[in-house]
């Protein structure tokens, strides 16, 4: 699998689970829609006071797990910030192609969106024996949150 076909694979599923941690040390986890740029970043919304916003605000540290249908995943484990101004702006617009009904969230108190650069993915195919698995390790090469990959 390439980086391009990790980011062709994880542009196909609206939905991932989330895991952050509280600040008791405990997991805590929850499925979110998410989009994804051309950077490998994944942006989610949700309102500011539930656990995932509270967590990610003390640790921001996040796993995310992708896909489980037709035997393919990808796990993911990243950094997540709470983007504004242009940067905000670019990726609202990446997620409301994504999730058209976007905008009519905006009205929503206390509404955020997070975005997670992503430091270790592995895509498993289980379709083979043994399963096919890929490495991806991301490392930040300057500003906008652009990557580059090594692949294990």
């Amino acid at each position: 699998m390439t980086r391009t076909e990790l980011l062709k694979f994880l542009r196909a599923q609206p939905w991932a689970v989330e895991a952050s941690v509280h600040p008791s040390g405990g997991p805590q986890a929850a499925v979110i829609g998410v989009a994804v740029t051309d950077d490998v970043e994944i942006v989610f919304d949700t309102l500011g006071d539930t656990r995932k916003a509270t967590n990610l605000r003390q640790n921001p540290r996040i796993a995310l797990v992708f896909g489980w249908d037709e035997a393919q995943t990808v796990q993911l484990e990243g950094i997540a910030d709470e983007p504004e101004g242009d940067a905000l702006a670019a990726l609202q617009a990446v997620y409301f192609a994504r999730f058209p009904d976007g905008p009519t969230r905006l009205a929503w108190p206390s509404l955020t969106y997070f975005r997670v650069r992503p430091v270790w993915a592995r895509y498993t195919d289980f379709r083979s024996a043994p399963p096919t698995e890929v490495v991806f390790e991301f490392a930040a090469s300057g500003a906008g949150g652009a990557t580059r990959d090594v692949v294990t």
